[in-house]
Parts: structure tokens; C-alpha cells; sequence
């Protein structure tokens, strides 16, 4: 059998990439291709133009073959004469069943029921396609194999609830709170400490109330930048609007297709220039005009203590970072060995950065302390950052898999998530500190109408304070504990995604006879959000 495997982004194009909502299809196929090649001749296409080509080349030689779709099914072609499977990655509790701008393919129901079965990650995604196609309609619920591929790392890295100290190192730039004198007056500028004259006030007379920090020119640049940005999402949410609602019927048919083409997200605010390098002997840096860090360079960071590490791209609206920050700054705010790592997925810095540093000036101060990594990680540096981590945290309103929470618990770390969508499957109490949630109604993200039409899950608050504290005393007080959470969580990886069981799932949905093959040991880090 040969399967030709394609995804809209691939090796060329992924670091243009990140942060698209197809981009964590590339590293579904990087973890699915081991599988299909322990049971056949594997293609990798770079384009779906290529497919039906090679399928009749493969025929002629008398070889039978299966086109392998990892793209969602409304870009997922349907026009090709080789037989094909859509892999689909989904978080929410119902598929699109219908379609709208006059674009059938929006319509995720038709697309699956004409290709007659599905690969999904999660059992929560069969559940939704077969909610809307039928308890019999064939999915396989395939998990993408990888504790074996982290052997190395638990290895080299055993865990240990308190690190004594990692260094850990980057191609871009490190935000560190400890450094930043964050201050709530003045957002980005170090806290300035005024004396006060010791002079005794005469009895009648009251001392005049001290006069607030001056505005400086970059506190108002970041001020009106925060407010242009508000003003331009509103004039766009209100002119969608009223093309929905006064004038879209004036529209032809033929024309609403152009249209909905040209919706695209806001436009990122161009990067300002960046700041020249400054000298490592420093420990404050004062930032440039334009606030805006270096990330041109190699730059690096010691972390130690009880470490919590989230992996996440802030420009999507699942991730609930906002939540991940607070609970952990307000939770742990008087311990200074409390450390949280953000490896961010976005390369446009400028997309959170102001957000970002809003948040963190409007929390301070605190003890704790907060660690954003923004830039490209070397697999060795990824390791690093999987040994680094005391605890693992995700936060997330909805998941079709999280390849970065399964990564660090395969390298037997324990976690702090919620137990809904997708990580049902494998998290409980056994392997993770549990974060409540409840139902809360959204759109479909691909949906141009903004209809209320499915559910995903509303973390509560109050549970994931409740989990950095209870975590960081098991971590301190606990070690035992901690090493028991952190066994199990290596297990439950090993029975849930381990490369043989899955392989065997793989080959008795294709019609084959299971076939035991090595699986692969190296470890590939991926920054996937799915």
C-alpha cells in the first residue's frame, strides 16, 4: 500500500507558519509518518495538484495507494480520483452541518459522509462528527504516537519537583520579570523611589498630596497604540455587522464569495525598530523608544525552583493565557522561587508584547516570577525546557489533542489541566492537578456569521489558583508525591500513545494485518497547539 501524505503547510513554510490554525496539522504528519511507513510506501506531496498524478503512476505499476488529508475538511480536497482519508483535528462538541457565503464546503457533514470515514485525535472529536453523522459512521480515534520518541529525554533529564537550576537558551529574546521593573505607573519603566523630605508638617497646614509620575512620551505612545487598535476591532465588528444585517441581501451571488475572501484578521501593527544590543553585564535595561526587545540574537536565562512551563501561541483565543498568568502571579505571588516559562508560538512579537507587559505591570508587584521565551528553539534547547519544568500548565477553553501537554508528560512531568475535550482522554487525578470547568457557548472559528452554534469549556478560575498552590506545596513538601504524579503521568502516555498499540489501531482500520515494527526513538520537540 502507498499513502501519500499532504498538509497545506510543510517543511518550507512552517516557520511563515506559526500561528496559523492549519499549522499544527504539519506536526500531526510529522507524528503520524513513522506510522504509515511501518505499514507502506510512504509520499509526502507539497501540493494536492501532485496526487492524482502520482496515484495513476502507482496504479499503472500495479500498486494500490490512499490519499492521507491533514487539513480540516472545508480545505481538504474532494476532487481527486485517488481514493483518501481526512485526518481531523476538532474541538468543539459539533462539526459545521451547514454552510454559508454560498460555500458548500463549509459544510463539515457533507465533505466526511461523501469521503466515508475519518481519522480524528481525540475521542471527544469522533463524538462530535458522529453527533452529527451517526453512532455507525466509521472514525478511528489514532492519538499521535510519541512516548517512545522522548526515551532520550527522560533520560538524560530525570525529574525533580524542585530544580536546583536549568539554563536555558533561545534565538530571540527573554522576558524576565524579575528585571523588567514592572510598575503599574509606569507599565514599562523601572519604579523610581522619590524621597520624601523629613520636614514636620505645622499642625494647620496638611501636606499636599504627592503629584502622580509624569507621563512619558512611551507610556502615551502604548496608551493611544492600545486605544487605535480598539477603535479599528470595533469601526471593523460594527461595519460586519451592518453588511450582515442591512445590506448583504443587496449583494449578487455571484459576488458574496469575493467578499468573504477578503475578510481577513486585523492587521498586526508593523514592528517599530528594535533596540541595539546592549551589553550581558547589565541587569536592568531600560527599553528602547520603540519597546520593543531584540530578537535577532542568542540570548539565555537560569531558572530554578518549583518551575511551571506552558507552551502556547497568545494569539489564539483557546489558550486562555490571560487566566494561566493571574492565577499563577496571584496564587504564588510571596514565593520568588515560584517560576513560570512561556515558550510563546508566535513569531510576531509585536501581536502580545504591549498586551503582555499590560498585564504583567498591572499585576506587580509580585515575588514570583515570570519567564517569556519568544523566538526559535533548538531540539537540544526544547530538551532543556522538558527537563526544566517542575510541572507542565495548560489552561485552555478547548483542545483537539495539545501535542505540548502529551510531550511533557511523556517525559514524566505532571500537569495542571483542565479533564475536558480532547485531554478526557488522558488526564485525571492520577497524572495532574485538575481544573474545574463548565460549558460555555461560542462560534465555529471558521464560521464569517458569528453564530452562537457549538460548546467549548469555560476553566474556572478560582480551581487553577487553587492548583498552583496545592502544586507548589506537593513540590516543596511532597517530593514523594510529586514523583508518584510524575510515574503515572509517564505511564498513562505510555499505554495512551505509544507507537505499537496505535500502529495496530492504524492497520486493523486500513484492513491489514498488524505488523510490529521499531518505533522511532528520537525526540522531535514541536510547538504544535492542537
Amino acid at each position: 500500500m502507498n499513502f501519500i501524505l499532504y498538509s497545506d503547510v510543510n517543511d518550507s513554510s512552517i516557520s511563515q507558519s506559526l500561528g496559523r490554525p492549519e499549522y499544527s496539522y504539519y506536526f500531526v504528519l510529522k507524528a503520524y509518518r513513522p506510522l504509515f511507513e511501518s505499514l507502506g510506501q510512504v509520499h509526502v506531496v507539497a501540493s494536492t495538484a501532485e496526487v492524482d498524478p502520482l496515484y495513476r503512476q502507482l496504479q499503472q505499476a500495479g500498486q494500490d495507494s490512499l490519499f492521507i488529508s491533514f487539513a480540516p475538511p472545508h480545505k481538504t480536497p474532494t476532487d481527486v480520483q485517488c481514493p483518501m482519508v481526512c485526518v481531523v483535528a476538532w474541538e468543539f462538541d459539533t462539526i459545521p452541518a451547514e454552510y454559508w457565503d454560498n460555500d458548500p464546503r463549509q459544510d463539515w457533514s457533507q465533505t466526511l459522509a461523501r469521503l466515508g470515514r475519518v481519522i480524528t485525535l481525540s475521542t471527544h472529536t469522533a463524538e462530535a462528527i458522529r453527533r452529527t453523522l451517526g453512532a455507525d459512521f466509521p472514525v478511528l480515534v489514532l492519538p499521535t504516537p510519541l512516548w517512545e520518541r522522548f526515551a532520550e529525554v527522560r533520560q538524560q533529564y530525570p525529574g525533580t519537583p524542585v530544580n536546583p537550576g536549568t539554563t536555558l537558551q533561545i534565538r530571540g529574546c527573554i522576558l524576565d520579570s524579575h528585571v523588567m521593573g514592572l510598575s503599574a505607573d509606569g507599565l514599562l519603566g523601572p519604579q523610581i523611589a522619590v524621597p520624601v523630605a523629613q520636614v514636620e508638617p505645622e499642625p494647620e497646614v496638611a501636606p499636599p498630596p504627592p503629584s502622580p509620575p509624569p507621563l512619558s512620551l512611551r507610556r502615551r505612545a502604548f496608551i493611544t497604540r492600545h486605544y487605535v487598535r480598539e477603535v479599528y476591532r470595533a469601526l471593523k465588528h460594527n461595519l460586519l455587522l451592518w453588511y450582515r444585517e442591512a445590506a448583504r441581501d443587496l449583494v449578487p451571488d455571484a459576488v458574496r464569495p469575493l467578499l468573504a475572501r477578503l475578510r481577513r484578521p486585523a492587521l498586526p501593527v508593523q514592528p517599530l525598530p528594535t533596540a541595539p544590543p546592549v551589553a550581558e553585564s547589565v541587569e536592568l535595561v531600560e527599553p528602547a523608544p520603540s519597546g520593543l526587545p531584540d530578537t535577532t540574537t542568542t540570548v539565555s536565562i537560569d531558572v530554578s525552583g518549583v518551575v511551571y512551563v506552558s507552551v502556547f501561541n497568545p494569539d489564539d483565543g483557546r489558550k486562555n493565557w490571560h487566566h494561566l498568568i493571574t492565577a499563577f502571579c496571584w496564587a504564588l505571588r510571596d514565593a520568588p522561587d515560584a517560576t513560570l516559562v512561556l515558550k510563546m508560538t508566535q513569531n510576531d512579537l509585536c501581536t502580545y508584547y504591549v498586551e503582555l507587559m499590560t498585564l504583567l505591570s498591572q499585576l506587580s508587584p509580585f515575588a514570583c516570577r515570570v519567564v517569556v521565551m519568544h523566538g526559535y528553539l533548538q531540539d537540544e534547547e526544547f530538551a532543556r525546557l522538558y527537563g526544566a519544568a517542575s510541572f507542565y500548565v495548560n489552561a485552555s477553553r478547548c483542545e483537539g489533542l495539545c501535542l505540548p501537554l502529551m510531550e511533557f508528560m511523556s517525559c514524566a512531568r505532571p500537569v495542571i489541566a483542565p479533564d475536558h475535550t480532547a485531554m478526557r482522554d488522558y488526564i485525571d487525578e492520577r497524572v495532574a492537578f485538575v481544573v474545574k470547568s463548565s460549558h460555555e457557548p461560542t462560534i465555529w472559528p471558521e464560521d464569517a456569521r458569528i453564530l452562537y452554534r457549538t460548546l467549548r469549556h469555560r476553566p474556572d478560575w478560582g480551581s487553577l489558583k487553587a492548583a498552583y498552590a496545592q502544586s507548589y506545596a506537593m513540590a516543596k513538601n511532597q517530593p514523594q508525591a510529586w514523583h508518584a504524579m510524575a510515574e503515572a503521568a509517564s505511564e498513562r502516555m505510555r499505554d495512551y500513545c505509544s507507537f505499537t498499540p496505535v500502529q495496530q489501531r492504524l492497520a486493523q482500520f486500513f484492513g491489514q494485518a498488524p505488523v510490529i515494527a521499531v518505533a522511532p526513538v528520537a525526540a522531535e520537540t514541536g510547538t504544535a497547539a492542537c
